[in-house]
C-alpha cells in the first residue's frame, strides 16, 4: 500500500522550530520529487519547498527562504522540513506529496499525498 505519513507538528512560540518527517511506505522515495505544500484556513494550497531525489536538487518558496530547509534519508525513506524562525503566517496545515521527475510548484502535478499535520505558531 502506497502511503505518505507526515508528522513533527505542533504549537510552538514565534521564533522557534519544527521539523516536519515525510515516511513513505509501499514505494521508495528515489527517483522521485517530494513537494511539502500548506494550506492555512480559507487560503489556497501553497508550494512551500521540495527536493528532488534524483539530482538532490531543492526549491523554496520566498517566504520561507532562508528559514526551512528540505533533507532526504534515503535509508529511513523519509523528507524532513527543518522550519526555524517560525512566524504567526507559517501557521497552517502541512502536506508532503510525491511527483516524477522534478519538483514543481503545481500541487495538481502531485499524484499522492500524506494525510497533513498541523504546525500552529501562536504566543
Amino acid at each position: 500500500q502506497v502511503q505518505l505519513v507526515e508528522s513533527g507538528g505542533g504549537l510552538v512560540q514565534p521564533g522557534g522550530s519544527l521539523r516536519l518527517s515525510c515516511t513513505a511506505s509501499g514505494f521508495t522515495l528515489g527517483y522521485l520529487a517530494i513537494g511539502w505544500f500548506r494550506q492555512a484556513p480559507g487560503k489556497e494550497r501553497e508550494g512551500v519547498s521540495c527536493i528532488s531525489t534524483n539530482d538532490g536538487s531543492t526549491d523554496y518558496a520566498d517566504s520561507v527562504k532562508g528559514r526551512f530547509t528540505v533533507s532526504r534519508d534515503n535509508v529511513k525513506n523519509t523528507v524532513y522540513l527543518q522550519m526555524n524562525s517560525l512566524k504567526p503566517e507559517d501557521t497552517a496545515i502541512y502536506y508532503c506529496a510525491v511527483k516524477r521527475p522534478y519538483c514543481s510548484g503545481d500541487p495538481g502535478e502531485y499524484t499522492a499525498w500524506g494525510q497533513g499535520t498541523q504546525v500552529t505558531v501562536s504566543s
